[in-house]
């Protein structure tokens, strides 16, 4: 399947939506050999069960996608957990004129009856066009029929974006980005924890959990965020009103975005229009004493009735700022006459410009630089950087003796980095990866972060730069300490660490299996409000100690669940099945209060003082140095426990 001749082919496509349906199996029901009456897209959102296209077998977990056309044959076996899922109906052409290479591609890809089964990195877009899709069908009149089709373009657009990028770069997208790209897809609609959870098919306690531990900020915290810069945009580079201004953001009640606005950017949206165009004026707007040389300027006038008159609210006191103001694109000028100053460390003001003969390198003179490939493609950075922002990985820096100039807030409160940063002068950057301004000012030579703030990352390369490491793409400490420590001229440096870390994780793995009867199990439990969750080696809470580090199992019953997908939401009933013979547990909760439940107390682990508690603030750290404190830290439990 060549996912460009799709694109080509679908840019010319003329669809009509035939059907649009949500259908529930219920456990162990099947649906045999039904021949679709059209083309078909269908998305899985729950549950388990086989697929089979014209005898080809799928096995389908949630949040898949399969195409087939018309006449296939179908047959869905769903397994005990049942199977829910959407189904579109449509019906595709190649619409004359076409030019004829054009037509010979559809003859010969045929898009419209290929059959494929795909699974989605960010599921959250497709399974919220496909809902908005169901919704609207439902209802009548053109203008819902109208919406539907474009919905279906935008399903079908995200559909091949995925699928053309990860053609290219296969590994699942981290769920905390998931979470990201759906918020700035949609910050403008009612967006709720309840909401992401169902979009993305995890528990509201996993979720929040997780999201916090990747960016410092709960999704709700973040979508706010997120909002308040949306807002803040508006204001500078429209003449929208509060109201507009609030509903364009999500908000119906202008009054309140007020107010959050307020808190968060530490004055009145008012106040911050006036303060950002009086700071832009004198630079950027265009001679109020320019007059033409052809026509004397006469006030132009309108009529008393606007073309949307019938829309006016009549609440003046909405309106905010009616003077003109610099354009876009003089805004963006000055910002990279800014950058293009502070990126070099603001010396142009202090400092002659150095002569020819001090630029040019001696002839034995070696390179300063190096060029390093990245995702966002070849990057020249600095041999030996002095002054690094690292919005993540710094556990990996700390490790090879780098402290940061600025980081983000969530690794200053990484208990396991208070040691090494304390007495250091290094900038709180704000949550998530930092923020722009505050970089901006520290000048550095060198940027590292991941791949979960896209939009940022762009930004930041015109300050610094930039190395972005997509999340989890190294897979191990030792991978993650070899790739910064040539990144950062710390070779030597990296395996001398490397060293010790692994003589002192096999000193803790032998504490830990000779504390330990043989075929024990393990589970790593997490006890949020009322919810529990189980989590396998790639969540944190203990997961890599346990299961990679000592190399422990969980129970046989939900040992592939603990690998795919890695976590489970658990009801009272089920905690049993969940339970080993040692519980990992992070809650909030002392452990009396958990011996005093019914059901935690029935569980043999509880019973014989084998389950260790920690709290998230604590649990949730998986770098290089988190770990290897959590391993040694948990091998001494277990060789107490056994003594």
């Amino acid at each position: 399947m060549n996912i460009y001749d799709h694109i080509s082919l679908w840019e010319h496509a003329n669809c009509k939506i035939i059907d649009v349906r949500r259908i529930t199996l219920h456990s162990h029901e099947s649906q045999c050999s039904y021949v679709i009456p059209a083309s078909l897209f269908m998305l899985s959102i729950r549950g388990n069960a086989q697929i089979l296209l014209d005898g080809t077998a799928y096995q389908c977990r949630r949040f898949k996608v399969f195409h087939a056309g018309k006449g296939t044959v179908l047959d869905i076996r769903a397994n005990e957990e049942g199977l829910e899922y959407y189904a579109v109906y449509y019906k595709g052409s190649t619409p004359p004129p076409a030019r004829q290479s054009l037509i010979d591609l559809a003859e010969r890809v045929r898009p419209f009856h290929i059959q494929f089964g795909f699974s989605p990195a960010l599921p959250g877009p497709l399974y919220h066009s496909l809902t908005e899709m169901h919704k609207k069908w439902d209802q009548t009149g053109s203008l819902n029929r109208l919406h539907v089709k474009a919905l279906f373009h935008t399903f079908v657009h995200e559909l091949l974006n995925q699928m053309q990028e990860q053609g290219l770069k296969p590994e699942k997208r981290d769920l905390a980005a998931q979470i990201i790209a759906i918020i700035h897809e949609r910050y403008a609609e009612a967006i709720t924890l309840e909401s992401l959870s169902e979009s993305l098919n995890y528990s509201v306690a996993h979720l929040s959990s997780y999201f916090k531990s990747r960016t410092g900020l709960s999704p709700i915290d973040y979508l706010i965020k997120i909002r308040m810069n949306k807002a803040a945009v508006l204001l500078i580079e429209t003449d929208a009103n509060l109201r507009e201004i609030a509903i364009a953001v999500g908000y119906q009640d202008p009054f309140y975005l007020g107010r959050m606005f307020k808190k968060h950017k530490g004055v009145s949206p008012t106040r911050y229009r006036m303060e950002h165009l009086a700071q832009h004026t004198l630079e950027d707007s265009p001679s109020t004493s320019m007059r033409s040389s052809i026509v004397s300027l006469e006030p132009l006038r309108y009529t008393d009735v606007g073309d949307n008159d019938y829309q006016c609210s009549g609440e003046e006191e909405l309106t905010m700022f009616k003077d003109s103001r610099p354009p876009l694109a003089a805004l963006l000028f000055s910002f990279m006459l800014l950058l293009s100053a502070c990126g070099a460390g603001n010396t142009a003001e202090t400092q002659p410009a150095p002569s020819a003969s001090e630029t040019a390198p001696a002839a034995n003179e070696q390179p300063q630089t190096k060029t390093v490939s990245t995702v966002l493609g070849e990057v020249e950075v600095p041999l030996h950087p002095k002054r690094v922002v690292a919005g993540e990985y710094l556990g990996s820096l700390i490790a090879l003796g780098v402290i940061p100039v600025g980081t983000s807030s969530h690794h200053i409160q990484n208990p396991y980095f208070k040691e090494a940063l304390e007495g250091k002068d290094v900038t709180d950057l704000g949550e998530g990866n930092g923020d722009l301004e505050k970089i901006l000012e520290l000048a550095p030579d060198l940027i590292i972060m991941d791949d979960t703030y896209i939009e940022l990352n762009e930004q930041l390369s015109k300050i610094a730069p930039t190395v972005v490491v997509p999340f989890a793409s190294l897979k191990t400490v030792h991978e993650e300490l070899d790739y910064f420590g040539k990144l950062l001229g710390k070779e030597q440096e990296a395996q001398q660490w490397l060293a010790d870390y692994d003589q002192r994780i096999a000193a803790a793995k032998e504490k830990a299996v000779q504390a330990v009867p043989a075929g024990s199990t393990f589970s790593i439990l997490e006890w949020i409000g009322k919810e529990v969750s189980a989590v396998g080696a790639s969540y944190g809470k203990g997961g890599q100690p346990i299961y990679e580090g000592f190399g422990f199992k969980p129970p046989a019953a939900v040992a592939q669940e603990m690998i795919d997908p890695g976590w489970a939401s658990l009801s009272s009933e089920a905690l049993p099945k969940y339970a080993g013979d040692y519980i990992i547990l992070t809650t909030d909760r002392k452990i009396e209060d958990i011996k005093a439940d019914p059901i935690w107390s029935s569980l043999e682990a509880v019973k014989n003082d084998r389950v260790f508690t920690w709290t998230s603030d604590r649990s949730w750290y998986w770098d290089p140095i988190a770990i290897l404190a959590q391993t040694e830290e948990l091998a001494a439990w277990l060789d107490g426990i056994k003594k």
